[in-house]
């Protein structure tokens, strides 16, 4: 163990160092946290590796669900409603950033009944053997250099990452309609995101069951809580012995820790930019998109955008062609103008039919039948007021 002393031969204690560099190991938690539960669901993770900031892997509890993405969903015909939207359904289509009072129609089916998972190999995948490669590099310039400090920081905080994906590999478990007899109503909804914008799904009743209603189920490898607590306590002692051994190694070595470390933070806040949609294998569903007629055939998904939300409003209602949702969801004040408004506006959706000219090749095109919505608002809003006006003029009359 001659390596554990100084070059005069003083036990290494008395020289004992805690430089900056360390540091550099627990910086990133933001760019680490942003993956962390597609990155957890990946075989990937027991490789053992570099990774920045492992101490935001280590969390007290862990979580026991996605994390949802704002937003209204709502059932065309079953009646169910949520007041946000499943982090798979979000993923699968992907329009949280169709622009401000936009429609957009999609089509799913799940021909296939595979598991929904991690990409074998996507961006992430990436930055796990980038990891996995400059810990080889440490290890052998340590080695090389003989240098103690740096070898068994290089074990303790590749391990650590072993020890994490132990502690944090878990699998998902979408819900399933145990009772199959019967029938039940068609599964398409209505999704209004903040910024006015709408999202109509035509699915089956699993499918909608499976994205958008019924809650994941997160099932981890290692499902005790206290041995969970146990290992994250163990990955913590490592990452502080860690830190510690790294502080202390040869400054041609801290060198490198820090260049490689720098790496590591670049990668991982790069993948964190990227959309999330590239990180999963969803392939098991098969999304088909629709259009209006007044759609724009040249961007993605074909959005209807238009300048008001009541536009919009009335675009997702001729396609759902039922206007039950909207109030159930607060997709419009509860008055007497709004009410006669969705009458209306159901009675000219009604008889809405494919256009005999699509907008695109192969891509099903839903006629816009000439009725200004904006203008029907307007009239009833007027004469709402003007009898609300009234019924307040023969009051104070009364009195």
């Amino acid at each position: 163990m001659h390596w554990l002393q100084s070059e005069d031969g003083e036990p290494v204690l008395k020289s004992l160092q805690l430089d900056i560099v360390g540091f550099l190991a627990i910086l990133g938690e933001g760019s680490v946290l942003a993956n962390a539960q597609v990155s957890t669901l990946s075989r990937w993770i027991f490789l053992p590796r570099l990774i920045p900031a492992p101490q935001a892997l280590m969390r007290p509890t862990r979580p026991t669900k996605l994390e949802p993405t704002p937003g209204h969903v709502s059932g065309i015909f079953s009646g169910n409603y949520r007041d946000n939207i499943n982090h798979i359904g979000n993923i699968v289509c992907d329009a949280g950033n169709l622009p401000a009072h936009s429609v957009r129609i999609v089509s799913i089916e799940r021909p296939r009944e595979t598991p929904l998972k991690a990409k074998t190999m996507a961006p992430l995948t990436v930055v796990v053997f980038l990891g996995f490669f400059l810990s080889c590099v440490l290890l052998g310039l340590s080695i090389w250099l003989d240098d103690g400090m740096s070898i068994v920081a290089t074990v303790l905080l590749s391990l650590l990452t072993s020890l994490i994906g132990l502690g944090n590999k878990w699998t998902l478990k979408l819900p399933e309609r145990r009772d199959t007899r019967g029938k039940v109503p068609n599964g398409d909804v209505v999704i209004r995101y903040p910024k006015g914008s709408f999202l109509v799904v035509r699915c089956p009743e699993g499918v909608a069951r499976e994205l958008y209603f019924a809650p994941e189920t997160i099932e981890y490898l290692l499902e005790y809580g206290p041995a969970y607590r146990l290992l994250s306590l163990v990955g913590t002692m490592m990452l502080m012995g860690g830190v510690i051994c790294l502080a202390n190694a040869q400054i041609e070595l801290q060198i490198a820790w820090a260049g490689s470390y720098m790496l590591l933070g670049s990668s991982y806040w790069i993948v964190a930019a990227l959309p999330g949609k590239l990180h999963w294998d969803y392939s098991c569903y098969t999304v088909t998109n629709e259009c209006l007629s007044d759609s724009d055939k040249d961007k993605k998904g074909f959005p209807s955008e238009h300048p008001t939300f009541t536009q919009a409003l009335w675009k997702a209602i001729l396609v759902a062609k039922n206007t039950e949702w909207v109030l159930k969801s607060n997709a419009c004040p509860d008055t007497r103008a709004w009410r006669e408004w969705l009458h209306e506006a159901a009675a000219v959706a009604k008889d809405v039919r494919l256009a005999d000219e699509p907008l695109l090749p192969g891509v099903k095109t839903w006629e816009v039948p000439d009725w200004d919505a904006q203008k029907a608002l307007v009239r009833l809003l007027n004469d709402q007021a003007v009898t609300d006006e009234k019924s307040l003029k023969e009051g104070h009359e009364e009195v």
